[in-house]
C-alpha cells in the first residue's frame, strides 16, 4: 500500500540525539507514515542507531540537498515531508498536512518555534513565519511538505550547499502558493547559540542577502561554516 506520506531525514553525526528524535516519530509511523533516514557520511554511529527506528536508513553524498534529493528518490509517499533532525512536529502533523492536500494545495509549510530560553529568539521565529507568510518562501526548519509529482516537476532540490530550501520554494511558487500552517513545529535553538544568538541571526541575514543578491552559494556555505568531506 501506497503511503499517504513520506518523512525524509537527512543527518549527519547525530548519534547522540538519533535516538531521541526518531522515537518521536514512531506514533507517525504506526499510522502508515513511511520514515526516510538519509545518512551523509556519519563518522559516528548515527546510521546504525536510526536502523531499528526507521523504514529505511540510506547513504547518500553530503549536502542536505543531495540527501533529501535522495530520500525522495528512495520513498513512496504521495506527500513528501523533508524534516531536519534537530526538528520536532506537532502531534497534528499528519491531518494538517493530509488536510491541506485535500484542499488541493500543492506544497506547504509549518510555523517555527525556537527551543532556546534566549528573547531575541522570540523575535526570530515571529519574523521567520511573518515573513514566509508575505513572501511564500519557506526555510528547512518549518518542515517543507510537497506533493511527490510536484516535487518531480520542479527538478527536486538544486544541488547547492547552501539555501537549496529558499532555491526550491523559489521554483515550487512558479507551481502554486504554499499553504503557511499555524501549527508549529520545534527546532532547536544549537546553532544560534552555538556562536552566540545575536552574531548568528546577523549571519544569517547577510547571507540571505548575499543569496538573494546573486553571491555565490558555496562561497556562502564556508562562510556558514560548511566544509565538505574529503572522500
Amino acid at each position: 500500500m501506497v503511503p499517504d506520506l513520506s518523512i525524509i531525514m537527512p543527518v549527519l553525526d547525530e548519534a547522540p540525539q538519533i535516538v531521541e528524535r526518531l522515537a518521536r516519530l514512531q506514533t507517525l509511523r504506526a499510522k502508515g507514515v513511511e520514515l526516510i533516514v538519509v545518512d551523509g557520511g556519519s563518522v559516528d554511529d548515527t546510521a546504525q542507531l536510526a536502523g531499528v527506528l526507521a523504514d529505511r536508513v540510506i547513504v547518500a553524498p553530503r549536502g542536505r540537498a543531495a540527501q533529501m534529493n535522495a530520500g525522495a528518490a528512495a520513498s513512496q509517499g504521495r506527500v513528501l515531508l523533508f524534516l531536519h533532525a534537530d526538528t520536532t512536529l506537532p502531534g497534528t502533523a499528519l491531518p494538517a498536512v493530509l488536510t491541506a492536500i485535500s484542499t488541493g494545495t500543492s506544497w506547504g509549510r509549518f510555523d517555527v518555534r525556537i527551543d532556546g530560553g534566549h528573547p531575541l529568539l522570540r523575535i526570530v521565529e515571529s519574523m521567520m513565519n511573518w515573513r514566509s507568510r508575505l513572501t511564500g518562501i519557506a526555510t528547512g526548519d518549518q518542515a517543507i511538505f510537497v506533493r511527490r509529482e510536484t516535487f518531480a516537476s520542479v527538478g527536486a532540490y538544486p544541488d547547492l550547499p547552501l539555501m537549496e530550501d529558499i532555491a526550491l520554494c523559489s521554483a515550487l511558487k512558479r507551481v502554486a502558493q504554499p499553504v503557511c500552517l499555524r501549527e508549529a513545529v520545534i527546532t532547536s535553538a544549537r546553532r544560534w547559540e552555538k556562536h552566540g544568538v545575536l552574531p548568528a541571526i546577523l549571519l544569517m541575514w547577510w547571507l540571505r542577502a548575499a543569496f538573494f543578491f546573486g553571491a555565490d552559494p558555496k562561497r556562502l556555505a564556508l562562510r556558514y561554516g560548511y566544509r565538505p568531506r574529503a572522500s
